[in-house]
């Protein structure tokens, strides 16, 4: 009996979802329409149609994996539960103090981001635990009592319990919840030890909210599906994508919903890193654009970058500080305010601009035909000449040219030119928007854009990725298989990963090195026990050592990935050596101080991968070329290195040969995506499937 994995990306526009045959390395995919409203019927309806039309029975899937931006979106749009906050007594305003810090110092009309919690609903409780984790009062029962009750009745769905130096003592949070939940069984709790057991109490307390906030929504919507699938006859255990590239099974991602808020994004960057490696290239921007945003990643000798924070719903998109901080580790990413549904207008200065707004699935572009009427980027790409109006997603859907157009002309009036103009101002305006921003992304991070190849994903990366590459004077591009559903392949090639912290705040020279290996394998048990009980095979993990260093005198830390335990003599010299060699990687230079701190110790471990081996044995298309005497099909197009239309010439991926090059221009065409090539790219298919184009004559 074959065994097939099912990967399911819900996006803002399109739902991917993508079978791989397990044995064969096989793939095929489906793209539905989201449903906003209740995603899980958009993910149903997508794998009832895949299923059927590849003649698979549900019985023979036996792994599922998702992702989602469900929960980042309840953020951004202010949609997550009523939620309440218990704190430290004289602790109520942390929420707001934040860190007395403006975000932009010259805007006089600063608008500070708004606490999930409101303050009436922030109540406080007598109970102290000193820094070093001793009582200093004990926690009051009964006022608990009162402030759960109280909480309850003004309708909190979920309370979030934060009080002073839990990270270091968890005994009186651990003590409430307990209390809580006895009280009030059907009321979400969430403890700020459990979510980020870290110093500085302003990110724990926000972290514990936001988990908080998104809970309800995770464990109702997780069940929901977990539901549709069994009674779908798909008696499997489903596996959620988190945000730092690792999975976690479902009654995990119930417990922490806060880890997958950049799930989607985060299987884009993991399926560009695994090709990367398969062809030796060490340095890969991540590009993906899909209905509704554009997300980059920086991949370095084959891993993308971590962060180990995050801001969430910032008020402004490129602001640190700006947002919700969530100290969470995740794949470190730019979104940019551009796909395929974002909304081409006109300012009031007269100047063509297009996103950050975005059509969305409901009611999606123009050309969809479902109601939209403003012109969005896919409107612009259809009239271009990129896009197969009959075979539009996969063949899903047939989109309209002349609605297409009719939205395109109302942009074009106020520009006093007509449509086929507009077009490609449309096109080029939101390519230099992304170009920006990867420059920007690239830069503060000490690199230079031209040592890396463009990798591209997504329904939009494809089309975009030519003129993007150009822009930024990258020298190739590259595009994998099943480029339009990479983020869904993504997920099948995502190992199990269990992510822990522990905060030691300790003097490196005075910490003995017996003491720190302890706790890292403290934390290694609980994370390999977390593995165990989501059914994942946890012999022969991979364990990974970080720690959260500074020097003496500083007030931030670094993160350093420090070498494989065990720790004893000498251990603390190697440490020190390896902190210092992150740091001149960073600022370029060390500060005159020989004596460093570990604030925070990490820990990182995965399981095995489950379809990466797979996906690796898929064979390329081998087909070479048209048949003899046949035509090439051709399409009017606009070709961005000639500035004017021009006819391409169509090719589908398994027309190609391994090794033959293809001189642009031209369109290459395959079920979830179109890939655009301009005059001055010359296209190669290497024997893994991955599309390679070099580009020369660069501006």
């Amino acid at each position: 009996m074959n065994r097939y994995s099912l990967g399911v990306d819900i996006g803002g526009t399109f739902t991917d979802i993508v079978l791989l045959d397990l044995a064969s390395g096989h793939h095929e995919s489906h793209k539905e329409l989201t449903t906003p409203d209740a995603p899980e019927v958009g993910v149903m309806s997508g794998i009832q149609k895949l299923l059927a039309r590849q003649d698979v029975p549900p019985a023979q899937i036996v792994r599922v994996v998702h992702a989602t931006t469900l929960f980042t979106n309840a953020l951004i749009e202010r949609k997550g539960a009523r939620t309440g906050l218990i704190t430290t007594e004289g602790f109520r305003d942390v929420l707001e103090i934040g860190r007395e810090r403006r975000y932009d110092l010259y805007d006089n009309f600063l608008e500070l981001i708004e606490p999930l919690v409101p303050r009436d609903l922030r109540r406080e409780v007598s109970e102290r635990m000193r820094p070093d984790g001793s009582v200093d009062r004990p926690l009051d029962l009964e006022q608990l009592e009162r402030q759960a009750d109280a909480l309850v009745a003004d309708g909190v769905e979920s309370i979030a319990v934060a009080f002073l130096h839990s990270y270091r003592n968890p005994q009186h949070e651990a003590q409430a919840i307990e209390y809580i939940q006895a009280r009030h069984p059907g009321v979400s709790v969430t403890s700020s030890a459990e979510v980020a057991a870290e110093i500085r109490e302003y990110e724990r307390f926000s972290t514990a909210v936001t988990n908080a906030y998104v809970k309800p929504l995770a464990i109702r919507y997780i069940t929901l599906l977990e539901q549709r699938l069994e009674e779908a006859g798909i008696h499997t255990g489903m596996f959620l994508m988190q945000s730092n590239g690792g999975l976690v099974h479902a009654s995990e991602a119930k417990r922490l919903p806060i880890q997958l808020l950049e799930s989607g994004p985060a299987a884009g960057a993991l399926v560009a890193a695994h090709f990367g490696r398969e062809i030796d290239e060490p340095k890969i921007l991540a590009f993906d654009m899909g209905g509704t945003t554009a997300k980059m990643s920086v991949i370095d000798d084959g891993e993308p970058l971590v962060a180990y924070t995050f801001e969430a719903a910032r008020q402004k998109r490129f602001r640190p500080g700006s947002g919700l901080p969530v100290r969470i580790s995740t794949i470190e990413l730019i979104e940019i305010g551009a796909g395929g549904g974002s909304i081409a207008h006109v300012d009031h200065l007269g100047l063509l601009k297009v996103g950050p707004l975005s059509a969305g699935s409901k009611p999606g572009p123009a050309c969809y035909g479902k109601g939209g009427a403003k012109a969005t980027v896919t409107d612009a790409n259809l009239l271009a000449g990129y896009l197969d109006a009959d075979a539009f997603a996969g063949g899903t859907m047939t989109i309209n040219p002349e609605l297409a157009r009719q939205a395109v002309s109302e942009v074009a009036k106020p520009l006093q030119v007509g449509a086929g103009e507009c077009v490609p101002g449309i096109i080029d305006v939101v390519n230099e928007t992304m170009a920006a921003a990867a420059r920007v992304h690239i830069t503060e991070r000490g690199g230079d854009a031209r040592q890396y190849s463009l990798l591209v994903t997504g329904g939009g990366g494809p089309l975009h990725g030519y003129s993007l590459a150009r822009k930024l004077r990258l020298k190739r591009m590259l595009c994998p298989p099943s480029a339009g559903v990479a983020s869904a392949l993504g997920l099948l090639i995502a190992p199990p990963k269990v992510t822990r912290v522990k905060t030691m705040s300790r003097q490196l020279s005075t910490l003995d090195m017996n003491e720190l290996e302890a706790a890292y394998q403290e934390i290694e048990r609980e994370a390999i026990q977390t593995l165990a009980e989501s059914g994942v095979d946890r012999s022969q993990p991979s364990v990974r050592r970080y720690a959260d260093m500074r020097y003496l005198g500083q007030g931030f830390e670094l993160v350093a990935e420090l070498p494989a335990g065990p720790y004893g003599e000498g251990t603390g010299e190697t440490i020190l050596d390896t902190f210092g060699k992150v740091y001149l990687s960073v600022f370029s230079v060390k500060p005159p101080v020989e004596e460093a701190e570990i604030v925070n110790i990490r820990i990182a471990v995965t399981g095995k991968a489950g379809g990466e081996q797979a996906i690796s044995s898929a064979p390329a298309g081998q087909v070479a070329g048209a048949p003899v005497g046949h035509e090439r099909r051709t399409r009017d197009a606009y070709c961005p290195d000639l500035s004017r239309w021009v006819p391409m010439p169509i090719y589908s991926r398994p027309e190609l040969a391994a090794g033959t090059t293809y001189p642009g221009p031209l369109i290459l065409e395959e079920p979830a995506s179109t890939l655009i090539v301009g005059s001055h790219g010359h296209l190669r298919l290497l024997p893994n499937g991955v599309i390679s184009i070099e580009l020369t004559e660069r501006n």
